[in-house]
């Protein structure tokens, strides 16, 4: 099946100097949940802001569903749907009047009973008439989703639209998003929640400086980036690591009452018994374990740090 959306050899250079996008090549499947992580200032809103026709490129391409971004822009716009980081709403207009009023946009004839639905999904059909001034900032972050969900668009951008809502409003919008997946719309979301990328991503890009230093399914990136922790609780405290425990990267903590060995979640099957295998020969007795697997977090923080390392 060919990518929904393809982005090539995309760069984006300001007038300053700034090189907000470096060449970035990325190509998204028709019904995936898509997280793209990074730090501020990475040029994740830049990359969305490239895509909807909102920022022009200096070089590169992007298409959607087959339509250049640039030379079919209308065709392209019209099969995105966009969510901002900003509230950007008609303060005196209420949801079931600004919602229609972004479906005829886009030249969608009338339908009431789709923006109910809509409406409905969002838990915003009791709040139809209301005027938007009056709303909680997350019903109105509600409504800019109605608004991006007006002219059935294929591909959804979500630009953090969690920020600063409540738990329960997160995961009612986590289900909403699966919900969309599940009907064939394609969800690209930006995130500095990791665990809302952990939740429901089903592949994870990372952009550090203008460029995409990694695209990889969620579950191969943790399996292939991940580290696993095993932690054994001594039953009596070690005043140094034994030289014939060398061949493993080991901590003592705790005063000495914990032994600690991080190794790479691929090494798992061999590394822990071979371990343990040791301990016991040497007679060192422990009354309890237990592992930790890095989460996303996790690994996005290391590949951060790594780069910041390799470039000034």
């Amino acid at each position: 099946m060919s990518p929904i959306l393809t982005v090539a050899q995309l760069t984006k250079t300001y007038a300053s100097g700034l090189k907000a996008l470096r060449p970035i090549d990325l190509a998204i499947r028709k019904g995936e949940i898509f997280a793209l992580l990074g730090p501020n200032g990475a040029g994740k809103t830049t990359l969305i802001s490239v895509i909807c026709g909102i920022v022009t490129p200096t070089s590169g391409t992007v298409t959607v569903a087959g339509h250049d971004i640039v030379r079919d822009y209308r065709a392209a716009r019209s099969r995105i749907g966009l969510v901002p980081q900003e509230l950007t709403t008609d303060a005196f207009e209420t949801p079931w009047a600004t919602v229609n009023f972004s479906r005829g946009l886009f030249g969608r004839p009338k339908d009431p009973a789709l923006v109910e639905r809509v409406l409905r999904d969002l838990s915003l059909w009791e709040k139809r008439r209301d005027r938007i001034m009056t709303l909680s900032g997350g019903m109105k972050r509600r409504v800019m989703i109605a608004k991006a969900l007006a002219h059935e668009p294929e591909i959804l951008f979500l630009d953090e639209p969690t920020a600063g809502v409540d738990v329960e409003l997160r995961r009612e919008m986590w289900a909403l998003v699966r919900r969309l997946r599940d009907r064939g719309v394609t969800i690209i979301l930006t995130t500095h929640y990791i665990d809302e990328a952990e939740e429901m991503a089903d592949r994870v890009g990372v952009i550090h400086k203008g460029e995409l230093i990694v695209v990889e399914e969620k579950a191969a990136l943790m399996k292939k980036l991940g580290k696993k922790q095993l932690t054994l609780t001594l039953a009596a405290p070690l005043a140094a690591i034994p030289p014939a425990l060398g061949d493993w990267s080991l901590a003592l903590k705790n005063g000495g009452t914990e032994l600690e060995c991080a190794f790479d979640a691929r090494e798992e099957g061999t590394a822990i018994p071979a371990l343990l295998e040791r301990i016991i020969r040497l007679g060192i007795a422990f009354k309890d374990l237990n592992t930790r697997q890095s989460s996303l977090e996790d690994i996005f923080v290391g590949l951060v740090s790594e780069r910041r390392e390799e470039r000034p």
